[in-house]
């Protein structure tokens, strides 16, 4: 059985295995990453598609800005396990995922990708045309969509991260912990 639901903090360990078999550590490379390091997903728009235990799809969404003052959604990755490709399975994440930011009201998704796979979606460059992103990219594969109408309207200059920081575990206490042995704890503030 397939379902489609949030990522756990269980889940990242299998996500970060099937990230790395569709993409490779050239992943860490992209500009879309400068956008997501240290930062952390929108609330309830990180999903997992997992089959009989095993996760063999994920897709995050993150909190931009597509300057001046319009807030977006930074799509990416996106991943099928290379076995379960071909199965639809990526158009039904796409969707849900769309589906959801929409329904908490964001207005617009960005994303660099495969332009003919992300039109059948609604994607396009028209609205990214006075957008660039902070390192090297495609223009072909600047896309967005927008989930309201006009909500990219005017939207110009460099796409900057917004969302909130992740929390970095206190490195004296990581330290005191494992000094007294005290792994678990250590492996659950990491």
């Amino acid at each position: 059985m397939i379902t489609i639901r949030e990522e756990t903090f269980r889940d990242v360990e299998a996500r970060e295995k099937l990230l790395d078999a569709c993409f490779g550590q050239e992943r860490f490379q992209k500009t879309c990453e400068r956008l997501r390091e240290g930062r952390v997903p929108a609330e309830g728009l990180s999903l997992v598609i997992e089959r009989d235990g095993a996760i063999i799809g994920t897709v995050r969404l993150w909190h931009v800005s597509a300057r001046p003052n319009r807030p977006a959604l930074m799509l990416g990755p996106i991943a099928i396990d290379p076995s379960c490709q071909g199965l639809g399975l990526g158009a039904k994440l796409m969707r849900e995922a769309l589906k959801r930011a929409a329904a908490q009201g964001h207005a617009a998704v960005l994303l660099v990708g495969d332009a003919p796979y992300y039109q059948r979606f609604g994607f396009s460059t028209e609205a990214t045309r006075s957008l660039w992103m902070p390192g090297p990219y495609e223009r072909g594969r600047f896309l967005a969509l927008e989930l309201q109408a006009g909500a990219l309207d005017g939207a110009r200059g460099l796409v900057s991260a917004t969302g909130m920081l992740e929390q970095k575990p206190d490195l004296a206490a990581l330290v005191a912990a494992a000094a007294q042995g005290n792994w678990a704890w250590a492996g659950r503030a990491a």
